[in-house]
């Protein structure tokens, strides 16, 4: 609402004060005069502006009231939608659980269908597993009458179930020790088949030592010969810095003995260090550069 009015301002300005090329009656008027007549058309807007400001805040107020009657309606409408949607949701919720219980219904009794067809198959499958049973015992008896015969002829067990607890027992001792027997044979294999490793790796290593140590041994005679040869080296560096130190402190001495005749002979005093040889080689570049350009100088001006 502020966009449209601000852009309802802009027009009525822009028909009120559109800039127009002023006809030739108006080039003899006076700029008083035209101040006048600028403002006389200034007031003219304002009171245009004003009489539009108001008819568009009665439309404003006209439009506000009609959105607060529409909301309020809108209010209405979604009171009443709620409440028949909630009617609605409630129907459907008890539909939905009496199908759900319907449904429930039928598959217990499904269920209960199959529960009976299934324990009449179990019955069946029983029935017949009996039958197998007892034509399996008519089989066995005559087993069961030898037992009892040898338990008649032996004084050492009272029961048939003793001599096959007994039985039983010989032969699960049978497979423990027919196990601990494969077992300690596999152990034994397992420690020969180490032990041939083991010798293999210890063969393999005292080559690889041997080899090494032959590598070694020609590695030292070839570190031992180069230490030789750098002690050699060594020594000569040795003699060779001795013989550039003595140089060296010839030069100084050399230097020191210049420096302190030009400095004499120029009667000037110095605070160069005695030990700082090369300000003073400066010290005597420079004084010899000034003598040879006196002597240019001098044989200019008497060849002149």
């Amino acid at each position: 609402m502020e966009f449209e009015l601000r852009e309802y301002f802009r027009a009525a300005f822009e028909d009120k004060l559109l800039v127009r090329m002023p006809d030739r009656e108006d080039d003899f008027l006076t700029p008083a005069t035209r101040l006048l007549e600028k403002k006389r058309e200034m007031t003219e807007v304002e009171q245009a502006l004003n009489t539009q400001k108001e008819e568009f805040q009665m439309k404003t107020e006209s439009l506000q009231q009609r959105c607060a009657e529409l909301e309020h309606k809108e209010e209405k409408l979604k009171d009443s939608l709620f409440k028949f949607d909630k009617f609605l949701k409630e129907n459907d919720s008890k539909r939905k659980r009496a199908l759900r219980k319907a449904a429930e219904e039928r598959q217990l009794a499904a269920q209960k269908e199959r529960e009976a067809i299934r324990l009449q198959a179990e019955n069946k499958q029983l029935q017949a597993f009996k039958e197998r049973l007892v034509r399996r015992q008519e089989k066995s008896s005559i087993y069961q009458n030898y037992l009892q015969r040898v338990l008649e002829r032996t004084e050492e067990f009272q029961e048939v179930q003793e001599m096959i607890d007994r039985f039983n027992t010989l032969m699960a001792t049978q497979d423990k020790l027919l196990k601990r027997e494969l077992e300690h044979q596999e152990k034994a294999e397992k420690e020969k088949a180490r032990l041939l490793h083991y010798q293999e790796e210890a063969r393999s290593q005292i080559l690889e030592l041997n080899n090494q140590m032959a590598d070694l041994q020609d590695e030292f005679e070839r570190a031992r010969a180069v230490v030789l040869e750098w002690e050699s080296r060594w020594a000569q560096i040795q003699n060779t810095a001795a013989e550039n130190t003595l140089r060296l402190g010839r030069i100084r001495m050399a230097t020191l003995n210049l420096f302190q005749t030009i400095t004499k002979q120029m009667h000037i005093k110095s605070d160069i260090s005695i030990e700082d040889t090369e300000s003073q080689l400066e010290k005597v570049r420079l004084h010899l550069t000034h003598c040879l350009v006196c002597l240019q100088i001098h044989h200019i001006t008497g060849t002149t």
